[in-house]
């Protein structure tokens, strides 16, 4: 049987817990999960990051620590994230999420 999410917890130390069916625990941060997003948009900017501008301009979202807005599964196999920055369209595949993170348990 494949590994199931079991809880979701957004901890006090702003990072998010997920527990699994094998009984292990796996602590994520907003960055790292942001900055590994899968979606196409994303994926193409990591590929090709845009040249530096020297005049950086900030949305008032983007000047706020990031933080989870909500966390929707999606079928059986992944979730879908959406981010205090904005951002939304990514859906994190439960092998990805297997793999980012740091096991605390």
């Amino acid at each position: 049987m494949a590994t199931r999410p079991t809880a979701l917890t957004v901890t006090p130390d702003s990072t998010l817990q997920i527990s699994w069916s094998d009984d292990s625990v796996r602590e994520y941060g907003f960055q790292e999960l942001r900055d590994h997003c899968p979606c196409a948009s994303c994926r193409e900017l990591q590929r090709n990051p845009p040249e530096p501008s020297p005049l950086l301009i900030l949305s008032p979202e983007e000047a706020q620590p990031l933080s989870i807005k909500s966390m929707s599964p999606v079928g059986n196999y992944a979730y879908s994230i959406a981010f205090s920055d904005g951002h939304d369209t990514g859906i994190y595949q439960l092998t990805l999420l297997l793999e980012l993170g740091r096991q605390v348990s």
